[in-house]
């Protein structure tokens, strides 16, 4: 029996759903986001890390039974819809859209930033960076938009190069981290311990970068025997990137991780003064490769988010339809191409990352209350971990400042705006 026109083929296996989710997270997270916790809490960014890893995994299982459960296009905005309510579904939605475009037209630029840096630095401009962000994005867009198939296969040769960069950078520094101390050019982290809220804080950006697993839930729809292959995959790719944040990071503060520098750049300088150009023009090129990780990742959950919302017309349903030829949402996935594209000309990175910190946490607190409401026959696990999973996310998101906090606000309140204009539009018979 052949699968209806309007959904998405099934191509994906444990192997690719897994490679997607370490394509998401080992990009703008382990390049930038350790930088900056560095630079916040010194070297209790390793229990940082911890704690943000267990919230992570609880978390994890929250979004895998609920994918198994509801294996179709859309993540959270689907479990919200389905489990709680319409606008906790649309709410969710609309902030992972707004957070998620913001970091990926992050990711874009900072693939921009190194390209640059490693072939034409003497003529580098902002015109140059940004018109290399959106011709990568247009050239992703066009590939993600041929269907899932394609995707994964460049996404498998992307996630080996990085990790194969991430692992000679941390056995090439071991012996020295375990018996050295930070160079003299490199300020040693600081030990004291910087403070509850910055701690948290710091917490919740870590927490942010783990994340990524959650891409192979959006991808519910195109998996393979989802029931067994999301959760499998969803825990792999957490216990993976787990240990490579773990070993980057104890190597990197104990040979010294610039902490003033809050662009992408920070492993590299980290490489070049532990005295190796060889392997810091290998990390060089590992970072270029996890930010086309990270932006083909973001397209492909993006789009699916959007192809989900467009289906419920909380968006203009053109964008919930497929593709008859390669069954792929190709309105949706233009849609998200041309906003990466728009944020791309402009952007401060801590600014994202505080941003996408908040709405990541409401995202997933939005995750655990949705697990809790599963049907007893739909549960995989115990209720105790979404119940953990809600508060760690909610405390981890007050810590997050204020103005950041009202700037979520009012993206919020557009998004329902716009929601109620495109409902208007369509009269109940159109639904």
């Amino acid at each position: 029996m052949t699968e209806p026109l309007q959904t998405l083929r099934r191509e994906l296996g444990v192997g690719h759903a897994t490679l997607l989710g370490l394509g998401s997270i080992l990009g703008t997270g382990i390049f930038v986001s350790i930088a900056l916790a560095a630079e916040a809490a010194g070297v209790w960014t390793l229990p940082a890390i911890l704690l943000a890893g267990l919230l992570a995994l609880c978390n994890a299982l929250s979004s895998a039974q609920l994918a198994a459960a509801h294996p179709v296009s859309g993540g959270t905005y689907e479990y919200g819809y389905r489990l709680i309510s319409p606008s906790a579904g649309f709410a969710a939605g609309w902030l992972f859209l707004c957070a998620k475009s913001a970091s990926a037209a992050t990711a874009a630029l900072g693939f921009a930033s190194y390209l640059i840096a490693i072939t034409v630095p003497s003529t580098a401009s902002p015109e140059l960076n940004i018109g290399i962000a959106i011709g990568v994005t247009i050239a992703l867009t066009i590939l993600v938009a041929r269907g899932i198939r394609r995707s994964a296969q460049v996404n498998a040769i992307i996630v080996g190069l990085t990790i194969f960069a991430l692992l000679i950078y941390v056995f090439s520094f071991l012996p020295d981290a375990l018996t050295g101390s930070p160079p003299e050019n490199i300020d040693d982290p600081s030990s004291k311990f910087p403070g509850l809220q910055t701690f948290l804080f710091t917490t919740g950006f870590l927490f942010v970068a783990y994340t990524g697993y959650g891409r192979i839930a959006t991808l519910g729809e195109e998996v393979r025997e989802p029931r067994k292959t999301i959760p499998k995959a969803i825990l792999t790719t957490l216990a993976v990137s787990a240990a490579l944040y773990g070993g980057v990071t104890f190597v990197g503060l104990r040979i010294g991780l610039p902490v003033g520098d809050l662009h992408s750049a920070s492993l590299t300088l980290s490489a070049e003064g532990a005295g190796s150009p060889v392997v810091a023009k290998i990390v060089a090129v590992g970072a270029m490769t996890s930010m086309l990780g990270v932006l083909l990742n973001l397209i492909l959950g993006l789009s699916r988010v959007i192809l989900a919302m467009g289906r419920r017309t909380d968006l203009p349903p053109v964008f919930g339809s497929v593709s008859s030829t390669d069954r792929s949402p190709v309105a949706a996935t233009f849609a998200v191409g041309i906003i990466i594209a728009a944020i791309s000309l402009v952007g401060d990175v801590k600014t994202t990352w505080s941003f996408s910190a908040v709405t990541v946490l409401l995202y997933y607190a939005t995750t655990n209350i949705a697990a809790l409401r599963l049907a007893a026959d739909d549960r995989l696990y115990h209720p105790i971990f979404p119940a953990i999973g809600l508060i760690g996310c909610l405390t981890l998101a007050f810590a997050v400042p204020p103005s950041i906090w009202v700037i979520a606000i009012a993206v919020l309140a557009v998004g329902f705006i716009l929601r109620t204009i495109c409902n208007r539009l369509h009269t109940p018979d159109d639904k």
